[in-house]
């Protein structure tokens, strides 16, 4: 089989070194870059182009859903494979939606990583019996129950704000972040309070902990 460039994308130092000891030893993979949050495994696809990246769903900063579709967007070449510690509907569809060709656990890296990618490789999918059960039991809840169309759906630029609000940041920090002005920032806070009739912090916590846009471990 042809080589293989991977990006691999984590918080946890252990894990990425755990993850790049399982791929380096698979013959003609390489690892040919690794990030520590969800903005710098955007920053690190475009400049190394790499064949798959490899996403841990819960990253600071920018989670590994919305780093996807970075990614994505700017190179829909590359095949993604999200890595989770949660496999509730909500997530395996949010992934699904994404355009991630692959989806696993993180309690079971060890036994299936080296299979996904070499299934992401031979650009089919991966998904366990057990996702596939949740995409199957989703997919018919939803035909039986329509849901209604999302009304003030967030962009992309208002999901990241959240996630920054959410970790703590204040306007400046995320004006800092996303090299925005303040007040540009300050906009975007307050617009996206108002769309989702949000009167406080902890109420935007909740609703990014709700909507899989911070993780709690």
């Amino acid at each position: 089989m042809s080589s293989l460039r991977i990006l691999v994308a984590d918080d946890h130092e252990v894990v990425r070194r755990g993850i790049r000891a399982l791929l380096e030893g698979h013959p003609g993979w390489e690892v040919c870059g690794e990030a520590v949050d969800g903005r710098d495994a955007v920053d690190k696809a475009r400049d190394l182009n790499p064949d798959l990246a490899l996403l841990d769903i819960g990253m600071p900063n920018l989670n590994g859903l919305d780093a996807a579709r970075q990614i994505l967007k700017s190179a829909p070449r590359t095949r993604v494979l999200i890595l989770s510690m949660h496999n509730s509907d909500q997530v395996v569809r949010e992934v699904l939606e994404v355009g991630a060709r692959g989806f696993i656990l993180k309690s079971d890296a060890a036994r299936d990583l080296v299979a996904a990618v070499e299934a992401l490789q031979r650009r089919t999918t991966f998904f366990t019996s057990d996702v596939a059960t949740i995409v199957l039991e989703g997919y018919l809840t939803r035909s039986l129950s329509p849901e209604k169309p999302v009304k003030n759906r967030l962009t992309a630029r208002e999901r990241e704000v959240v996630q920054l609000l959410a970790e703590g940041k204040s306007s400046k920090e995320v004006a800092v972040a996303l090299n925005l002005s303040v007040k540009t920032a300050e906009t975007h806070r307050t617009n996206v309070m108002r769309k989702l009739d949000l009167h406080s912090v902890a109420d935007l916590v909740r609703y990014a902990v709700r909507n899989n846009i911070v993780h709690v471990v």
